[in-house]
């Protein structure tokens, strides 16, 4: 579970909740296999399908050195509807 880092909670994002799909950051070397297994593991839900993109950190100066934010990925996690019990 160390590779999800936290919840996105943008416009866009706060949209995508009643399509039921959900937007996290996660480490920018883990796979989409490996974020597509921890959250099937540990939500208990199915996931159908998972678009991701990386974000370049931003440019930041610290006196004369001009230095950069990390770089990270996030990933829009679509999940399958509750079927009823």
């Amino acid at each position: 579970m160390d590779g999800i880092r936290y919840a996105v909670f943008t416009d866009k994002s706060i949209r995508l909740l009643g399509k039921n799909q959900y937007t996290s950051n996660v480490e920018s070397g883990s796979t989409r296999t490996e974020i597509k297994h921890w959250v099937e593991l540990f939500f208990g839900v199915k996931v159908i399908a998972m678009n991701s993109h990386r974000l370049r950190g931003k440019a930041r100066r610290m006196g004369p050195i001009m230095g950069q934010t990390m770089h990270y990925r996030r990933m829009i996690i679509t999940l399958q509807p509750a079927q009823p019990a």
